[in-house]
């Protein structure tokens, strides 16, 4: 284990804000894991687990503790009966990992293509898009338990996945490191052309697309939407969506729906989760003034999406937690619906 210290965050992260780490530990491996755990316990030094960065908002302060970025590395696959099984470390480019699997014409993440961040963060917000998540692929999770300093192994029914969801951001958060994660994909399977944006893409040909076809799509359709990390471009520097799209009682939505009728609009949304309706944040957010394009001095909203809360340059922390409070309260006042963040803010 190498042990640095005072080592700057931002840069650790897609948004590119935030202080240093106090103590800082890069993990290649379930020892170095555990040496970190037991130097932040001998020190008394608060903990935090980071990964590929992607989700996540430091504070200007920093982090006071010990940051232990996990960058366990391998990507071990067999092929069994129709499926594929790959078992990837939890440092693993994600990316990277759905390129492998298309390579080896394998379906069920390729609509996950250009997401940013590690493999060991998928499992934790059970990762979707575009009509995939991965808690349809994911098999096993291995993780370390902070409390015991035990490795398990959680099958994906012990994992809790529902919308952004698993037990390990709800019920059991902070308590698991995410070591390895395994995946059962269809060797040979069709590529998943659920959602509107892809339907749209393919509507002139070709009839039948491959899982490659797919996955450039997704890129390309994430690149309009500045949702692919793309050096030079300042709507690419974000955390991603910040808000979750609300998922509404059928009583809840009627009276949006009521709301909106008022005001001569429509709501845009999808059947989600049993009987509930899930509505567009990003409908919400730019029909409560918030529209793209929208700056406040460093920080403001992609010009290509209403979701993504952008650092043009210079910006703080404390810009973009100014800029999150501003735009739930006024989805709040208007639409009296209270906008949850996706990003983890730590050290606030």
């Amino acid at each position: 284990m190498e042990l640095q210290e005072n080592v700057p965050l931002a840069p650790f992260t897609t948004l590119a804000v935030g202080g240093p780490a106090r103590y800082f530990v890069e993990a290649l491996s379930t020892a170095d894991v555990l040496a970190g755990i037991e130097y932040a316990k001998s020190h008394h030094a608060p903990l935090f687990i980071l990964g590929g960065g992607s989700n996540l908002v430091v504070s200007d302060a920093g982090w006071p503790g010990l940051v232990l970025r996990i960058s366990i590395p391998g990507i071990n696959h067999r092929h069994g009966h129709g499926t594929a099984y790959f078992d990837v470390g939890a440092g693993e480019n994600w990316d990277e990992f759905v390129a492998i699997v298309v390579q080896h014409h394998c379906a069920g993440v390729e609509c996950l293509s250009g997401i940013p961040g590690s493999v060991g963060g998928t499992p934790v917000q059970n990762v979707g898009a575009y009509g995939q998540d991965v808690s349809e692929t994911i098999t096993t999770v291995a993780a370390l338990d902070l409390q015991t300093g035990q490795e398990e192994e959680f099958d994906k029914n012990d994992c809790g996945f529902g919308y952004r969801t698993s037990i390990f951001n709800t019920s059991q958060r902070g308590r698991y490191v995410i070591l390895r994660v395994t995946f059962a994909l269809p060797h040979g399977g069709e590529p998943r052309l659920a959602y509107a944006d892809l339907k749209k893409y393919f509507a002139a040909g070709p009839a039948k697309p491959t899982l490659a076809d797919v996955r450039e799509a997704v890129l390309e359709i994430r690149a309009s939407k500045a949702m692919l990390i793309t050096p030079g471009d300042e709507d690419s520097r974000s955390a991603g969506s910040f808000f979750k799209n609300p998922v509404l009682s059928p009583a809840e939505f009627e009276a949006l729906k009521q709301k909106a009728l008022a005001r001569g609009l429509e709501i845009p949304s999808y059947p989600a989760l049993h009987a509930q309706r899930k509505v567009s944040a990003a409908w919400l957010v730019e029909q409560s003034g918030f529209s793209k394009g929208y700056t406040k001095g460093h920080v403001g909203i992609s010009r290509k999406h209403a979701l993504a809360i952008v650092n043009r340059g210079g910006a703080t922390a404390a810009e973009v937690v100014a800029l999150k409070g501003e735009i739930q309260q006024g989805v709040r006042e208007r639409w009296g619906i209270a906008l949850e963040v996706e990003p983890v803010l730590v050290g606030f």
